[in-house]
């Protein structure tokens, strides 16, 4: 009797290829882990921006400001106002932001490190001592020290104090602007006009972006000297800053 033939081994089965839904599943976990990086890196750099930047620029003012505040002390004389080191610093009680070194130029390398500058250009800023003129000034509002982030806050009636070696010099606020072209190089002109004034004067004018972390439009606040008053001694600050 013949043997029976062995039962064929079944052919082997061709290997599956991933269906259709496990690819767009795969495709869409690997594009939430790319979303997740990118928000991490980009919540990193927001906290660059906006906090250590202003870490290091405050250590860097501090550094400057004290530089000046020695050079004024080892210095009795009534030397030249303005110095490489800087000229004076700014005090706005509406802002809350302490004294805030004044140096020459708005070059963004120079405000990067904490401070406010005098323009010289496009339009030549006037000095504190002149007899007239426009003192005009610009400073970061977000990073970077961000001295001019309360600009807002800045009210008319308020004072504006600038130190020098030798003087204080105490404005009052008395318009502002609270949105204007970056390109509006007239609010800084010797007459501010758009301020409303039309004759000569003692002015000062603050300067910085707006709307909050954006540089689209620029915010001017304007003051006018109402008085200086000597530096004693013991560097006593005018009422307004007491």
């Amino acid at each position: 009797m013949p043997e029976p033939e062995p039962t064929p081994a079944p052919a082997p089965r061709p290997r599956r290829k991933g269906s259709a839904r496990g690819r767009i599943a795969v495709a869409v976990g690997v594009f939430g882990e790319l979303l997740i990086t990118a928000g991490l890196v980009l919540a990193l750099f927001v906290v660059y921006s906006l906090w250590w930047t202003n870490v290091l620029a405050d250590r860097e003012a501090k550094r400057e400001g004290d530089k000046v505040r020695e050079s004024w002390t080892a210095d009795r004389g009534p030397g030249n106002l303005d110095t490489k080191d800087g000229i004076g610093f700014l005090h706005v009680p509406s802002m809350s932001e302490g004294d805030v070194l004044v140096k020459k130029g708005t070059d963004p390398k120079e405000l990067n490190q904490g401070i406010a500058g005098y323009y010289t250009k496009p339009v030549k800023s006037g000095m504190p001592q002149d007899q007239s003129g426009n003192f005009s000034l610009a400073a970061h509002r977000d990073g970077h020290g961000a001295k001019f982030h309360d600009i807002d806050k800045i009210e008319k009636g308020d004072a504006i104090v600038f130190e020098t070696k030798n003087t204080w010099f105490v404005y009052k606020v008395y318009a502002t602007l609270p949105q204007t072209s970056k390109y509006n190089v007239d609010v800084l002109d010797p007459v501010p006009e758009e301020s409303g004034k039309k004759d000569d004067g003692r002015y000062i004018t603050l300067t910085t972006c707006t709307p909050v972390f954006t540089s689209k439009y620029r915010y001017v606040v304007w003051g006018e000297l109402e008085r200086t008053e000597d530096v004693d001694d013991k560097r006593t600050p005018p009422e307004e800053l007491r």
